[in-house]
Order: structure tokens, then C-alpha cells, then sequence
């Protein structure tokens, strides 16, 4: 606590007396001013990271390495086997990079930003939240879709750092060591090849903006959000050490790759050459080139150098999604209803049923919680405030409840 003013209290560590400093601080037997306490905090600094600390709170010994990661990735995804061990070495080689100190020779080691591809549901976004976790570093999701260039309607691109800070607590140090995750890159890809006397505000325009960003640039970001105005005070941020991971499902590019491949062309040679092409997941033959076709510019193709693919999922993942991860939808509504003590089970009927309405309304591994949402709605209103503590949801239960719900009347053609 302060004390009042007093000539016989001063600071124990500079000497300097109440009358001399703007707080004194007492203890159990001395007192430190308000100055001494700055330096303190600036050489309790100084010594953290003269240890090999990073701001982000990670030191070379307590860096996960890349298997570690993509066990902690396994808990909680199932399936995509190549994304999590691409995104591990990414991931692990970026903080090494910040890591790195007492540089004696001309090699430096560049960003290794990532870019997924994948259709919906398939977990992009769960992998970029989860591998943040494990690190316990700032994470943002952003949609590429509200940003456009500065000056016309929508968002600015320093927005994404706005939203890095807040998820900091406004820490600019601990930002600058975050994750940023970009959510439906694709949906700024540009609109086509041919000049227009239009700007292309929301695509490539954007893309362009992004540049500065991914590559790494000190960036005046407004606080608070908002457009930027002469009067509005900034935060210089530098984005050289944020990782960025870029998502997006980029539907149709199947059909680029396979132009690509030529796997239409006849002929026997050509059918001989062809065999092997897994035909159901074209992804995995992904290139940077098919990016470029499907609307990317090749200057943000050259920032994102880690690229990546997530596998359809199959009725045999969609089920292990349902009850295996740590988080799984089973679990969750489980504990949900284990708060007002009531058992909740589900059959294994049940569940091979919400995994066929999954596939049945396309909606990947997201649509899952949605069905079961729409099964368990009446229950989650009545039994809390009921007699009845246990629940056993079987095949013909979740049948009867979502046939009666607006979700039975979704279909995809």
C-alpha cells in the first residue's frame, strides 16, 4: 500500500524520499518507489530473454518438436495425417526461427507461412486452434471474405492484427509471437484474367494488401478497430514472427488439377499413366501452380511456402469424430448434461445415423453437431428442470426427434 507523506519513509532501494518520487510502496520492512519498480520490471525483462525466452513465454528446451505436436494434433483430430505432419515441421521451424539468437554467420532463415486446403468440415480451422493451444500463444481467426482495400466498404487488412491484439490483451510483444489464422483465402482468389474497368476491391486488391502482412512489415494497426483517421493514435505492430496459416476449401480446383494431370485423355498410354491418380481425393496433387490457376497471384503464392491438403472424410472418420477426440461432440453433450445430473448415452444406432445425415446433407465433419443439436433440443429443455436423470438416445429416438425438427427438411441435390 502508499503510504502518506512522511520525511522519514524513503525508498529502500534508491534512498530517495516520499517528497522526491510519485509512489512509495510499503513492505513488511522497507519501501521501493515507483521508479525502482520500472527498472525492475526492465531487468526481470532483460534476464528472461538473455535466457533464450521468448515473448511468447516458449524456450528452445520447452519447444514441442514435430512429433510431439502431432500427438497433441491427434487428440482432438481425426484422420489428415499429411496436414497435421506438415503443419507440426511448419509450425516448429517457425519458432526455432524466433528462437534463434547470437546469429554469427549471413544465413537467414525465412517464414514459413502455411496454406490449407480442404473442403468444409474437414478441420482446417481445428488444426490451426488446437496447435495454438498446445503452445499457449495469441490466436485469431479472420475472414478473408469482409476484407477489402482501404477506402471502400468492409474491412481493412490491418483489422487482422486488431483483432491479434485483443486476443493479447493489447501485449504488442506477445502479438508479434502469435497465430493468425485467415479462413476462406479462396474466396478473394481473382475474379478473372480479363482487365475491367471495375476494381477488383474484394479479391485482388486484397491479396495485394496482404503482402506486406504475411511477408513481414511494421504495420500501424488501429486498436480499436475501425478505419483509420489522422487523429486516431496507432500501435506499430511487426509481423516478421507472426505465423500466418491460411485456409480455404477453393471448390472446383479438382477440376484444374485434373486438367493438369490430363486424366481425360484417351488412349491407352494415357490410361496406363493415369491408373494410379486417386480419382476421389484430387487434393493431394495439389500444387502451387493450381493456386495461381484458380485465382491466387503468384506474389502471395510465394508468401504462403508451406501447402498443404485435408483429406475428405469418410463414413468411418465422421463416426470417430463423433466419440473419440478429447472434445468430441459425444463428450460435450455429456458434460453438458452431467452439470444438471442427468446420464447421458448414446447407441451405437444413433450414432451411425447422425453420421449418415452428415453425409446425406454434405456438410462434413461441422454438420455433425448440427444434427445432433437438432435430436437433442427437446431434451435439453425439459429434463433440467425434470424428474428424470437419464437419458439413452437410440436410433429410433433420433429418428423421431429430427424428422420432427426444420433440420429434416435440409438436402443438397
Amino acid at each position: 500500500m502508499a503510504k502518506k507523506a512522511n520525511s522519514s519513509n524513503h525508498c529502500s532501494f534508491c534512498g530517495r524520499s516520499e517528497q522526491e518520487v510519485n509512489l512509495l510502496i510499503s513492505g513488511m520492512t522497507g519501501y521501493i518507489c515507483d521508479m525502482c519498480t520500472e527498472q525492475a520490471h526492465e531487468i526481470v525483462n532483460d534476464s528472461v530473454k538473455s535466457n533464450g525466452k521468448s515473448d511468447a513465454g516458449i524456450t528452445f528446451s520447452s519447444l514441442p518438436k514435430p512429433a510431439q505436436l502431432k500427438e497433441f494434433l491427434d487428440q482432438y483430430i481425426i484422420k489428415q495425417d499429411s496436414a497435421k505432419r506438415f503443419l507440426s515441421v511448419a509450425v516448429y521451424n517457425h519458432y526455432k526461427r524466433i528462437l534463434q539468437k547470437n546469429v554469427k554467420d549471413d544465413v537467414e532463415i525465412e517464414k514459413s507461412n502455411i496454406i490449407m486446403v480442404g473442403a468444409t468440415g474437414t478441420g482446417k480451422t481445428l488444426l490451426a486452434r488446437t496447435i495454438a493451444k498446445m503452445l499457449q500463444v495469441p490466436f485469431t481467426i479472420v475472414d478473408a471474405t469482409v476484407l477489402t482495400e482501404a477506402g471502400y466498404v468492409g474491412e481493412d487488412i490491418e483489422s487482422i492484427l486488431t483483432r491479434l491484439l485483443q486476443v493479447a490483451d493489447y501485449d504488442v510483444n506477445a502479438a508479434e509471437r502469435g497465430i493468425v489464422f485467415i479462413d476462406e483465402i479462396d474466396k478473394i482468389a481473382r475474379k478473372s484474367d480479363n482487365p475491367s474497368i471495375t476494381r477488383d476491391v474484394s479479391g485482388e486488391g486484397v491479396q495485394q494488401g496482404l503482402l506486406k502482412l504475411l511477408e513481414g512489415s511494421i504495420v500501424n494497426v488501429p486498436p480499436q478497430g475501425g478505419r483509420k483517421h489522422p487523429e486516431q493514435r496507432m500501435v506499430a505492430v511487426n509481423t516478421k514472427n507472426i505465423l500466418f496459416i491460411c485456409g480455404g476449401a477453393f471448390d472446383g480446383i479438382e477440376k484444374k488439377i485434373a486438367q493438369r494431370l490430363n486424366t481425360r485423355v484417351v488412349g491407352y498410354a494415357a490410361s496406363q499413366q493415369n491408373k494410379d491418380i486417386d480419382k476421389e481425393n484430387m487434393l493431394k496433387y495439389i500444387t502451387p501452380l493450381d493456386l495461381k490457376s484458380f485465382g491466387l497471384i503468384p506474389e502471395i503464392i510465394g508468401r504462403l511456402p508451406i501447402l498443404t491438403y485435408l483429406e475428405p472424410l469418410d463414413r468411418e472418420a465422421l463416426l470417430r469424430i463423433l466419440v473419440e477426440p478429447k472434445n468430441s461432440i459425444m463428450k460435450q453433450y455429456q458434460k453438458l448434461f452431467s452439470m444438471d445430473g442427468v446420464s447421458l448415452t448414446f447407441d451405437e444406432g444413433a450414432c451411425e445415423y447422425i453420421v449418415d445425415k452428415a453425409i446425406e446433407f454434405k456438410l462434413g465433419a461441422r454438420g455433425l453437431r448440427s444434427i445432433v443439436e437438432a435430436i437433442m433440443i427437446d431434451a435439453m429443455f425439459t429434463l433440467p428442470s425434470g424428474e428424470k436423470k437419464k437419458l439413452q438416445v437410440t436410433r429410433s429416438y433420433a429418428t423421431n426427434q429430427l424428422e420432427n425438427s426444420d433440420l429434416h427438411h435440409l438436402r443438397v441435390a
